[in-house]
């Protein structure tokens, strides 16, 4: 009953259409901005009337959704620093937010029934100072306070009154969604203070529209990978260590010393990710990992790719033996989903998010996050094409029933509704 009251809500004539404001801190290309592009992409579809801002948008570093101008992005607040003396990111990440959520309310004469903010809770408190309360919908992909390093006292110091203020903000949302049971477990851990607070889950979806539509113009990997490359494994993640990338070539060059010659031919890993010039971490991974292929002898058998189109992403997963998705606690990760949509089997690390996301022996492997473990679920692949088909067709099935765009639209108009009854 509850469902069919929801639909006559939704689609009674009289009511008015809600218009949702996205607040994001920076829209680049991470797991974090894919999200929030297909809710605001998938809310569109459902008629709702959408905007996007944000405190940092780049027109050359962006999903291709965002260039649409059905699709308005507002960018306020740019130049406001983004750290001080290569320090304070979090506080300078709060103070750009308050600035573009004081804006939104008091400057920007924009009419909204919902705000839709992740990542930073800091702005809730600023909505609130709205003349017309408005209704505030929280997703959060992981507590901001444990992606962050405690190593010296002045640093667990600066944090307190941050982490402090990530509780009691959060816990100011009128509905809180997270992106897996784990997350959910996590948050309950974490907040303490908001024991009695509900949270949702919505699993990110996959916007397969843009891999129908990729795989059309069927970009090739000629003159990419070297001739004669017969199984090709995938990394795909943001230059960053916390994903733990050198796991992948380890268990590459553990691959090949088990291997005999005569199957080692053909073998190749191409290692691809997010990279952007102005983030300091990404340019030392780089780095580092090119430095970790020449010591394991992988200088002929590994290709890095920096922030690769969304058609060579697509060509990749659909050209690969297995995606090596290789993060630990993983809150949801969405390039397991990616690759299980393009037929693609998926090794990953058996904790987080992957335990919801990929069946274990059916869609690809689980395992422990050594080169030895991660190697072995190699071999078979390698050995066992028919192997390889299967797993690949299941994952494709899998992604269709649980993960696809229609069924997150549905679920987040549902919210939607609610909030702005």
């Amino acid at each position: 009953a509850g469902h069919l009251t929801l639909y006559f809500l939704c689609h009674s004539h009289d009511m008015k259409m809600a218009r949702v404001v996205f607040l994001h801190p920076d829209l680049g290309i991470g797991g974090a901005e894919r999200l929030v592009v297909d809710a605001a992409v998938a809310l569109k579809s459902q008629g709702c009337s959408v905007q996007i801002w944000t405190a940092h948008y780049d027109p050359t570093h962006c999903f291709s959704e965002t260039l649409d101008p059905e699709l308005p992005v507002v960018c306020v607040g740019d130049w406001l620093p983004t750290r001080v003396f290569g320090y304070l990111h979090a506080l300078c990440a709060y103070l750009r937010m308050i600035y573009l959520a004081l804006y939104l309310v008091f400057l920007s004469g924009v009419e909204y029934d919902v705000i839709f903010c992740d990542q930073v809770s800091v702005c809730i408190p600023v909505l609130r100072l709205s003349r017309l309360r408005k209704k505030v919908l929280f997703y959060c992909h992981f507590p901001d306070q444990l992606l962050t390093q405690r190593k010296s006292a002045l640093k667990k110091l600066y944090r307190a009154p941050i982490d402090w203020l990530e509780e009691r903000t959060t816990g100011m949302a009128d509905m809180i969604l997270v992106n897996s049971q784990f997350t959910a477990g996590i948050f309950t851990e974490t907040f303490r203070g908001l024991r009695g607070v509900q949270t949702d889950v919505l699993y990110p979806s996959l916007n397969t529209h843009t891999f129908d539509q990729q795989s059309s113009e069927a970009q090739g990997l000629e003159g990419l990978l070297p001739e004669g490359t017969s199984c090709l494994f995938l990394s795909l993640n943001r230059y960053e260590r916390k994903k733990n990338l050198g796991l992948a070539l380890e268990a590459l060059a553990f691959l090949m010393s088990s291997l005999p010659p005569g199957q080692r031919a053909g073998i190749h890993l191409v290692v691809a990710g997010g990279y952007d010039d102005r983030v300091t971490e990404n340019v030392q991974h780089y780095t580092e990992l090119r430095d970790l292929a020449a010591q394991l002898h992988l200088e002929d058998v590994v290709t890095f790719l920096r922030s690769p189109s969304d058609s060579l992403k697509v060509a990749l997963l659909r050209g690969s033996a297995a995606v090596l998705y290789t993060p630990s606690r993983e809150h949801f990760g969405i390039v397991p989903v990616e690759s299980m949509y393009c037929c693609c089997p998926v090794i990953a690390v058996n904790s987080g998010g992957p335990l919801e996301s990929v069946a274990d022996g059916e869609t690809g492997f689980l395992c422990e996050p050594t080169a030895e473990a991660f190697s072995k679920a190699m071999e078979r692949l390698v050995r066992e094409p028919q192997l390889r088909r299967d797993m690949g067709q299941a994952g494709r099935r899998r992604v269709q029933d649980k993960f696809s765009l229609q069924a997150f639209s549905n679920q987040l108009y549902g919210y939607i509704v609610r909030l702005s009854q």
